[in-house]
């Protein structure tokens, strides 16, 4: 019993800092149709949408506007990502913006005339000591964003524990049906997410470890989910939602569960792509050019 349980904590320490670890940068597939935007049609809320090529940030946002939740995706690390998402939140005019990337203490903490001050956010959130990109990267987009309403999805790393610890269901709560946390993914689809996390992090984790991480990202997906309808139940919208792209995936990231949850709203996903290549379904997408950085898995080679 001793033996198990200081495996299952030890398991549970590795899991949670891989997940948390920001590794992004992992080269994305080729984009099925690669190009500026690529072209699709979806089904969204029982209404087929067919998605005209764009060239610029502004018919961009003609072909998201509409929309009850609007989900930017990104690449973190890439500026151009962050300025398309201010520019876009300058053009859809939010009442609310949730973030991924903090919680929503810190996003009651935030006021307009805060948000206007790069330096003054960036020590409210303790940007330095949180592990994202450079804070210049996100500046724009928070300058954008003054007028909305702030609401934070990041879920805290002692919650991130505990939830790894006592299951992603139970930690979620009561609304964990409501929003499909409680059901086991497809045989299939459990698969290809694990071979995805064992792939994202340079074949580094060991195979117990990969269900837990499938589980973290359907936990962070869900947390996102709920601040987007809470945000909406509370403004009226539109609510823009600023994440990464594996979040932004209508195949498996937070459109799922804010679907399930409250299938009355219009959401419309955006994935930005990198030289034309991105992996995932969207409604849109749209490339600028590739960050030159270094080699993810570096921080893998390092001996125990």
């Amino acid at each position: 019993m001793n033996r198990h349980s200081f495996l299952v904590r030890y398991l549970i320490a590795r899991v949670f800092a891989a997940a948390l670890a920001v590794i992004p940068f992992a080269v994305p597939a080729p984009a099925a149709n690669a190009g500026t935007v690529t072209n699709a049609s979806t089904v969204t809320n029982a209404s087929t949408v067919t998605f005209v090529e764009a060239q610029n940030p502004e018919d961009l946002a003609g072909l998201l506007s509409g929309a009850d939740v609007i989900v930017l995706g990104e690449v973190h690390d890439n500026g151009a990502h962050h300025q398309i998402q201010a520019e876009l939140i300058r053009a859809l005019s939010p009442r609310a913006v949730v973030w991924e990337m903090m919680t929503q203490a810190q996003a009651e903490a935030l006021s307009s005339d805060l948000l206007q001050s790069p330096e003054a956010t960036a020590k409210a959130l303790d940007w330095e000591g949180s592990g994202w990109p450079e804070f210049a990267l996100y500046a724009p987009v928070f300058e954008a964003a003054a007028l909305a309403q702030q609401f934070g999805a990041l879920v805290p790393r002692a919650e991130a524990q505990a939830a790894l610890a006592t299951g992603v269901a139970d930690h979620f709560g009561a609304d964990a049906a409501r929003f499909g946390l409680d059901q086991a993914l497809p045989q299939a689809e459990q698969a290809q997410r694990e071979a995805d996390q064992k792939a994202n992090h340079c074949n580094a984790m060991p195979d117990e470890m990969l269900p837990m991480l499938v589980d973290f990202q359907r936990l962070r997906d869900a947390s996102l989910a709920a601040a987007a309808e809470q945000a909406w139940r509370q403004t009226g919208g539109p609510v823009v939602v600023i994440t990464g792209n594996g979040h932004a995936r209508r195949d498996r990231g937070l459109v799922v569960y804010l679907h399930r949850a409250a299938p009355e709203l219009r959401v419309l996903s955006l994935g930005q792509m990198e030289a034309g290549q991105i992996e995932g379904d969207f409604d849109v997408t749209y490339s600028s050019p590739a960050v030159v950085r270094p080699d993810p898995c570096l921080a893998f080679r390092t001996s125990d």
